[in-house]
């Protein structure tokens, strides 16, 4: 059974940092791309960054280009998304993802707050 949680969402100041985790189970996670995903209050959800199973390709929205950075632990089944210079338009829900042969697979979100 394939479980993403998310964790290390909050409050944070403008120009502050956050970095979100994702734990990962049920599956060969060092064999998966991994993504993160983000929706703000009523907008649809965009793709914020992407790693590829080793870590070697990584893909960022030009939004969080130079401000956000994917990474992640395959001996600790975990990605990671470092926040930094955040901005009140970064604040969103945040989900991590992958996709199988049986769909895609979706946490259940960690709630980013950017506000003074």
């Amino acid at each position: 059974q394939v479980q993403l949680e998310e964790s290390g969402g909050g409050l944070v100041q403008p120009g502050g940092s956050l970095r979100l985790s994702c734990a990962a189970s049920g599956f060969t996670f060092g064999s998966v791309s991994m993504r993160w995903y983000r929706q703000a209050s009523g907008k649809e959800r965009e793709l914020v960054a992407a790693m590829n199973s080793v870590g070697s390709w990584t893909n960022y929205a030009d939004s969080v280009k130079g401000r956000f950075t994917i990474s992640r632990d395959n001996a600790k089944n975990t990605v990671y998304l470092q926040m930094n210079s955040l901005k009140p338009e970064d604040a969103a829900v945040y989900y991590c993802n992958t996709l199988r042969v049986s769909g895609a697979y979706w946490g259940k979100g960690t709630l980013v707050t950017v506000s003074s």
